[in-house]
């Protein structure tokens, strides 16, 4: 069985990349999940062990001394980390595991597992962002002036993401999220194993 691959999705707040992901792991059936553990308060709809798992400041401070994060960051004054227990459990299936993590993760991540797949979801403009903000109905304007300012920052560094992708068409950033997925299964090293078998397989004669 093929190893799954690491796919690292990043954007600023209002990005679209919970969307993104969502429909892509509708359309993929190889995909799982990497469900981050946070002490920020659920929003209305998220689910515990689906969304997030969301802990308390206890927990995550006992787990931090466990080892148990590949990646962890603060973010808007909480903190998000990536559970290595969960990243191995998905790969020992074969499936691709998918972080959602912001750009101190994606930096983490990115030096923990150089190999992996890193894409930058960018908007297509501040004032989309804002107006996709606005329309969540769970901030307060100060709490959406300062996602805003951290957006800019967080923009600034989608350079060093392996792919960078405009989230203007669902449909269509869907589109190229798959082609980089389609092309990465196909890198050399990944058929490693197939190309010694393949140099080391003995041809019978014609005699």
């Amino acid at each position: 069985m093929q190893e799954g691959l690491l796919v690292i999705f990043s954007a600023p707040s209002g990005g679209g990349k919970s969307t993104l992901i969502h429909r892509l792991m509708a359309e993929e059936g190889r995909m799982a999940f990497s469900v981050s553990h946070t002490t920020r308060a659920p929003r209305p709809g998220e689910q515990d062990g689906v969304d997030y798992h969301f802990v308390s400041e206890e927990t995550f401070d006992r787990m931090l001394a466990e080892n148990a994060f590949v990646e962890w960051a603060r973010v808007h004054g909480h903190r998000y980390g990536t559970s290595r227990k969960e990243v191995e459990r998905i790969l020992r299936l074969g499936q691709d595991v998918l972080f959602e993590v912001d750009f101190q993760g994606g930096r983490a991540l990115m030096r923990r597992f150089p190999e992996a797949v890193s894409i930058f979801v960018l908007p297509p403009s501040m004032a989309e962002v804002r107006r996709r903000l606005r329309s969540r109905g769970t901030d307060a304007p100060e709490e959406i002036a300062l996602r805003l300012r951290n957006a800019r920052m967080e923009i600034a560094v989608a350079g060093e993401y392996r792919y960078v992708v405009v989230n203007d068409d669902l449909d269509r950033v869907i589109g190229d999220v798959r082609a980089i997925l389609a092309a990465e299964r196909l890198r050399s090293h990944r058929a490693a194993d197939r190309i010694r078998a393949l140099v080391a397989e003995e041809v019978p004669s014609d005699e």
